[in-house]
């Protein structure tokens, strides 16, 4: 079944995955992009670069696929999964360009002398791993022999060395899997983010509204909210959506506007702080960046989380200095409930049932004979209270006597 539905575009046009809605080409010129990139400023991210690059994370790109012959990304996508039919490896996709501009806004390096010219992304040392679930006619959201795509590809993330993983789609409708799976992740402590949607409405929005997810809306360079950003209770955090260069097709450029690409530079921070702090838990994460978020002044006297900002724009360089205590594993997100499913899904780890059942006739055993030897010594110590407390009987006297009566009294 394909919903063109999701995350649609202006004018009814389906955008496939993503909550990009304005998309145009960008002048050819590499090096006039750079200076496009607003979200690189107000992220400083000339300092981020000083403390943390993303470099040994992965960062899941649950998309259209990525091109990772594109100058700007070369060498940073991983060969990946293509889940629909055919199969195969998803870091070669020409003809939709909306996976490799997240790419490019997460782990984007540039190209040219210094990497000037082109795309940086925000953790540009990190890993894409590019998961590929829809194409230009829509998102397969049917669930065949091993789940829908979606879900599918979350699970393949975490079990494929991602820790980060970027859901830039979404829609009001849900797949019948997704929470199995987005639970699956949770247990494996990975960062999901998903984008809030586009729609500009309080509207649930899956993935973004499952427990767990950190939903994202979009702001712009003002700070103050796109008005097409979805809200509602479930939102956490926000971030730049609004005329975002990305990597194109045929190695170009695209302009893009939507919760995916505000998504896309939640994940890249999410994988900076992973780097610089890898023994946080996936929650302990999203509690940074939460307590460095910031509301923009119209927005201040909101009560958090505000429905639309959540609790703010996010803050990386912020994030990554500020002095925060790391808190409880599951930070400001729920913790992952246990579920019939999942359990199914944990069975793929390393089990041993037969030791299990070993052990516990062991333990049957041991128990047995402490119990044996337990009533053993009750049974001897009743012994000597029976004996100590019987009185004493004289041996009887020889044949032909009989005893004479007894005057001590």
């Amino acid at each position: 079944m394909t919903f063109k539905r999701w995350m649609r575009a202006a004018g009814g046009t389906a955008l496939l995955c993503a909550a990009s809605l304005a998309q145009s080409a960008l002048p050819a010129a590499a090096d006039s992009i750079r200076d496009r990139q607003w979200a690189l400023s107000a992220f400083e991210a000339d300092e981020i670069e000083k403390v943390s690059t993303g470099r040994g994370v992965t960062v899941a790109v649950v998309d259209t696929g990525v091109d990772g012959t594109h100058p700007d990304l070369v060498g940073s996508v991983l060969p990946g999964k293509n889940f629909l039919k055919g199969g195969g490896r998803a870091d070669r996709e020409t003809e939709n360009s909306h996976g490799t501009a997240m790419a490019s806004l997460i782990a984007g390096h540039g190209h040219g002398p210094g990497g000037a010219a082109g795309v940086q992304g925000l953790a540009p040392a990190a890993k894409i791993l590019p998961l590929l679930v829809n194409t230009q006619d829509g998102l397969q959201v049917g669930t065949g022999k091993g789940g829908s795509p979606v879900s599918q590809a979350i699970r393949y993330a975490v079990d494929h060395g991602a820790t980060v993983i970027n859901l830039s789609l979404g829609d009001t409708f849900k797949i019948t899997d997704l929470d199995d799976a987005v639970r699956y992740a949770r247990q494996k402590d990975a960062v999901i983010v998903a984008a809030a949607g586009n729609d500009g409405v309080d509207e649930p929005n899956y993935p973004a509204s499952i427990p767990g997810v950190i939903s994202v809306g979009a702001v712009a360079s003002s700070g103050e909210i796109w008005e097409k950003s979805n809200y509602g209770s479930n939102n956490l955090l926000s971030a730049p959506g609004v005329d975002v260069p990305g990597a194109g097709r045929d190695h170009g450029y695209r302009s893009g506007t939507g919760t995916s690409d505000a998504t896309a530079y939640v994940s890249a921070a999410a994988a900076l702080l992973r780097a610089k702090f890898p023994d946080l838990t996936a929650g302990q994460i999203a509690n940074r960046l939460v307590k460095t978020a910031k509301l923009p002044e119209s927005a201040e006297a909101s009560k958090l989380p505000d429905k639309h900002y959540g609790y703010g724009f996010i803050r990386p360089y912020r994030a990554l200095t500020d002095e925060i205590p790391a808190g409880s594993k599951n930070g400001p997100l729920p913790a992952p409930s246990a579920s019939s499913s999942a359990g199914a899904a944990d069975s793929s780890a390393p089990t041993d049932r037969g030791a299990s059942t070993t052990q516990d006739r062991s333990e049957y055993v041991v128990w047995g004979v402490v119990g044996v030897l337990g009533l053993g010594l009750l049974g001897a110590l009743a012994m000597v209270i029976i004996r100590r407390r019987r009185p004493v009987v004289p041996p009887p006297p020889p044949y032909g006597q009989q005893p004479g009566p007894d005057f001590r009294q």
